[in-house]
């Protein structure tokens, strides 16, 4: 069985966050607003999303 892709796009600026959730932002490969990732989907992943949930769009494919 093939692995869930998440495709994760940044929505909002991280200007003005605490520096851990900037630092989140930046180990899931994100940076910029409107810039779209895919990652796996594994606990990992899904909680550092669930600590940067405000400032992303997650979508599964």
């Amino acid at each position: 069985m093939a692995e869930k892709t998440l495709k994760i796009t940044q929505v909002r600026s991280t200007i003005g966050f605490p520096g851990d959730q900037v630092k989140t932002i930046r180990a899931l490969g994100l940076g910029r607003i409107n810039k779209t990732i895919l990652q796996v989907d594994n606990p990992a992943v899904r909680g550092m999303i669930f600590k940067v949930k405000h400032l992303v769009k997650v979508e599964e494919i």
